[in-house]
């Protein structure tokens, strides 16, 4: 099975299994010339089934690639993703990109590199282990013997990939482990077109889509299209065609307000919210996460907290787009999916075709952490093209299609019971976890569930979402179980099997609840015993790497000299948290200062990370700092809100993010560890900003807030 992707399940290829384990995705797409291809003209292809979502992941593999093969990095070009002539990856997610994709890279090239050698010293008769690789060329005593280039034509790599391969040690690396610029970024500075939104072919139409008047709506009456439009229905979808996109737009906007639907109210009163996720879990699917009776002191106090966490959106600046285009039964789409080959599978179910009719080709679009409209909006441009054979159609989705119509990260509660001993040890800790699943991506269920699929005439069944394996990372249990010592555990997820508003994957999936919720309540229970918070953490972490971190953090933020400030008529206040993304990734720790006026500001946020190997240092930073900021606009602003029938967040307005304005200054310190596994930098420090900007809410006005975002409603 390939890796597994952050919302769940990937794409399986099947792998003999008397065969030896090959690194990361390599397991499953062994055949070298998957990976690699040289040309005559000295270039290197690699052809990873990862994607470029804004992460920067291109420029870390083809770091990797380069110091492998020895060849100079401007020789490397990354080729996009596509189905069938990419290795199946499965999702770009999890912040496993380094770590399955890097990891199959660097030992593909490695065995490449050793093919070639061999090739070239049987030839040659220069003994192998007197040829070198400089930029390319090989070098014997006598000087150069042959080249990658000069072998490119010789089907080399039509082999698979052997167990035997020896990457490079550590200390001869050159290219990995520097803060080589990363080389997606000039066209995008310089307003080249290279996003799918940019796409534009001979003969070009444009859609957009009519949504429904409600979440559960059925299409009575369709008025007339204007002239030069199109209209294309299929049941309950409804598009529009036109050769311009503002003719699209104002035709679907005239549409939108002549059509006549059906509608019904099907979502729960939003005041009550948590009592509803509440009696909903009571008809849910309980199961247990991990349970654990170790020897333990007798308890001598239980706390007892619950924690909620509304719907929250991706909220990306730019919309999803795709392009689609039929030739003959065959549909070709160009989409910034994370998953192409399991958005091919889900698009070939609801069209009712096979996979080889649907091809996928990946094209960057707006930068995503999650399951965005990314890949409904691809369905919806191959139903409106299949109107047009023959002819490409653009699809773009407008801003309140983006915030409204998206699959949203599930709402979630939580019930802790913590014991502690006479001492103050943490010695028991019970929580049940309620939430929709965490992973309505496509590709991994026979019911296909993208938005469209549910929307036809002859529809499918929108079936609830699911939650990956604990194996993968877990959904909704995502860092659910404390990383810290505690003899006694009883950790239960309950999946909600009702779920009137869609949801699926977004940064750190269930972690953004469980691990404010966790350190929470190690606050109070160091509060309780009269400890430092700092000191409190270190005494029930055995793990090194998660100790250091969490010290590193202190030492960044003078916690141990830091004295309480007031502003004027306001709260000035420092909170500190740690965990380990998934509990087997990268470490983070996160001091936060916050400022209490007419609602709450973080100011700074200190950052000390541990991702292991790190190949790209500014972009791990860059991760890493990328993930705090957006942990403190879930914390202070973000919620999806809705009435009976819609999401009512569909605009800027509604759906509030952190303005520049009011980004906090962020100082991140990395401890690196190129000796140990990549670890994954996108996702590990969100969750505890977020815990660590509760703290400091605590530490300015005294509250420990219960409900996300910390609102001065929720506050109150």
């Amino acid at each position: 099975m390939s890796a597994t992707g952050s919302s769940g399940f990937a794409h399986t290829t099947p792998v003999d299994p008397g065969k030896p384990k090959l690194p990361g995705s390599l397991n499953v797409n062994r055949r070298l010339s998957q990976w690699l291809r040289f040309s005559t003209d000295g270039v290197v292809e690699v052809h990873p089934g990862k994607v470029e979502i804004g992460q920067g992941i291109l420029t870390t593999l083809a770091q990797i690639a380069a110091d492998e093969l020895d060849v100079d990095f401007s020789r490397i070009r990354l080729v996009a993703a596509s189905t069938p002539a990419s290795p199946d990856e499965g999702v770009t997610s999890g912040s496993l990109s380094t770590q399955d994709s890097g990891s199959a890279i660097r030992h593909a090239c490695a065995d490449a590199r050793r093919i070639f050698l061999s090739v070239t010293s049987q030839r040659t008769g220069v003994p192998i282990e007197s040829l070198v690789v400089r930029d390319g060329a090989f070098i014997g005593p006598q000087g150069e013997v042959g080249s990658y280039w000069q072998l490119a034509a010789a089907d080399l790599l039509e082999v698979e990939a052997s167990p035997d391969a020896k990457p490079k040690p550590i200390e001869a690396r050159r290219i990995a482990g520097t803060s080589v610029p990363r080389i997606d970024l000039p066209e995008k500075v310089f307003g080249v077109a290279r996003y799918v939104h940019d796409m534009r072919l001979p003969g070009m139409l444009h859609a957009r889509v009519v949504r429904p008047a409600a979440r559960a709506a059925t299409l009575m009456e369709t008025p007339d299209a204007p002239e030069g439009v199109q209209l294309v229905r299929d049941g309950n979808f409804l598009a529009v065609l036109a050769p311009t996109e503002w003719q699209a737009e104002a035709a679907a906007a005239r549409i939108a307000t002549r059509a006549m639907w059906s509608v019904r109210d099907t979502l729960p009163e939003q005041a009550q919210h948590a009592q509803y996720l509440r009696e909903a879990g009571a008809r849910g699917e309980r199961t247990g996460v991990l349970a654990r009776d170790d020897a333990a002191p007798a308890v001598t106090r239980t706390e007892k907290r619950s924690f909620f966490r509304p719907f929250l959106a991706h909220a990306s600046i730019g919309t999803s787009c795709a392009v689609a285009q039929w030739a003959g039964d065959a549909v070709t789409i160009w989409s910034h999916t994370q998953g192409p080959y399991n958005l091919r599978a889900d698009v070939s179910r609801a069209l009712r075709t096979t996979e080889d009719k649907v091809l996928i080709r990946h094209m960057e679009g707006a930068g995503c952490y999650g399951h965005n409209g990314a890949d409904d909006v691809a369905l919806e441009a191959a139903l409106i093209a299949r109107a047009v054979p023959g002819v490409p159609v653009r699809l773009l989705w407008s801003r309140a299609e983006e915030l409204g119509w998206g699959p949203f990260s599930s709402a979630m509660l939580v019930d802790i019971e913590a014991d502690v001993a006479a001492d103050g040890s943490l010695v028991g800790w019970r929580s049940n976890i309620i939430s929709n699943g965490h992973s309505g991506r496509p590709g991994r269920s026979p019911i296909p569930t993208l938005l469209a699929a549910s929307q036809l005439e002859e529809a499918f069944p929108v079936v609830p979402s699911i939650n990956p394996p604990m194996a993968g990372g877990g959904g909704a249990p995502r860092n659910g179980i404390p990383y810290y010592r505690i003899p006694k555990l009883d950790v239960q997820t309950t999946r909600l099997l009702e779920m009137p508003i869609r949801s699926s994957a977004l940064r750190g999936l269930g972690a953004t609840l469980n691990v404010w919720s966790i350190e929470s309540v190690l606050d109070e229970l160091a509060e309780a015993a009269g400890e430092d918070p700092v000191a409190y953490r270190l005494r029930h972490l055995d793990d090194p790497r998660a100790r250091a971190v969490l010290e590193k953090c202190a030492e960044m933020c003078g916690w141990s000299t830091r004295t309480k400030r007031e502003g004027q008529g306001h709260g000035v206040g420092m909170g500190i948290a740690f965990a380990r993304y998934k509990n087997t990734g990268a470490y983070a720790a996160i001091a936060a200062e916050v400022e209490a006026k007419d609602r709450v500001f973080c100011r700074r946020l200190w950052v000390a990370g541990d991702a292991g190997e790190i190949v790209n240092p500014d972009g791990v930073v860059n991760q890493f700092e990328g993930g705090a900021i957006h942990g403190a606009s879930v914390a202070l602003l973000e919620q999806v809100t809705f009435d009976r029938r819609n999401i009512t967040s569909d605009n800027w307005d509604g759906y509030r993010v952190l303005r520049f304005t009011e980004v906090p200054t962020v100082e991140v310190a990395m401890l690196n560890h190129p000796e140990a596994p990549f670890l994954g930098a996108g996702e590990a420090s969100m969750a505890p900003t977020i815990a660590a900007i509760a703290a400091a809410i605590h530490d300015a006005l005294g509250i420990r807030p219960s409900a996300l975002p910390f609102t001065p409603e929720n506050l109150a």
